[in-house]
């Protein structure tokens, strides 16, 4: 299962208080609380509240309405051509999620933002390596097409790398991880998801240390694998079943007859 990534400020010491509370709030599965400490006032308070919000959807299935009146809210207050690149982005994601989710089949809707935001957001930009990874997303699992994902994951990483962003590097580790894995290279699989899983606990990203820990289960063998699940649904469990998507994932298996 895909994740959204939102990179941001507030990880590290010495951060806007601000910005570090909307982490904590969110790192928890707290993305409403998180976007309520946001005044929609600027384009980039706006396009910070939608992206809460849109995470929240892809994290928990609801919330839907909300995510779609914020992000309204941020392509109305857009003005640069990087700002409205980066709503654009939110938009192909948030219609990302509803199809991914079966909520609502926005496939096309999703591409045509994405590559809205393509042409407006330049190279080398700040908002760049998100949207590449997104754009990975699209192409994994919508269009089934793991090359051209892989191709894309890997521009995302160069430039998370670049931009010293380690939160989506934790995402574009673990999604290269997850194209390894399905190829039959455990030990690429299992250094990319040890290092995404690395990351999320350094960061403090407990609502994405359960998927990351689920994840180097299924490539690690007996009984290690057992052991990384047992904790991923303790922490599942913690945060109420967030994400909702992780719970098939850490079903035992089937009983045979």
């Amino acid at each position: 299962m895909a994740h959204t990534a939102m990179s941001g400020s507030g990880t590290t010491a010495g951060d806007d208080p601000l910005q570090t509370a909307i982490w904590r709030l969110r790192s928890r599965a707290c993305w409403a609380d998180a976007a309520a400490l946001l005044q929609p006032h600027t384009a980039e308070a706006s396009l910070q509240r939608a992206s809460l919000l849109v995470e929240r959807c892809l994290y928990t299935e609801q919330g839907w309405a909300e995510a779609e009146d914020a992000l309204r809210t941020a392509e109305a207050l857009a003005q640069s051509d990087d700002e409205r690149g980066a709503a654009a982005c939110e938009r192909g994601q948030l219609a990302y999620a509803s199809t991914l989710l079966s909520v609502r089949d926005r496939a096309d809707e999703a591409r045509a933002a994405l590559g809205r935001a393509a042409a407006l957001i330049a190279p080398g930009a700040p908002g760049r390596a998100l949207l590449d990874f997104r754009r990975g997303l699209l192409a994994e699992n919508l269009a089934r097409a793991p090359q051209a994902a892989r191709a894309a994951y890997r521009r995302a990483h160069a430039g998370a790398t670049a931009q010293d962003d380690p939160l989506l590097m934790s995402f574009t580790w673990r999604h290269l991880a997850g194209l390894a894995l399905r190829e039959g290279e455990l030990v690429e699989a299992r250094h990319g998801f040890a290092e995404s899983l690395r990351i999320r606990e350094e960061l403090g990203y407990l609502v994405g240390t359960a998927p990351a820990l689920a994840s180097l289960a299924d490539a690690e063998s007996e009984p290690e694998a057992s052991r990384l699940r047992a904790e991923a649904g303790r922490l599942f469990r913690l945060l109420g079943g967030v994400p909702t998507w992780l719970a098939a994932q850490l079903a035992p298996p089937a009983a045979t007859a």
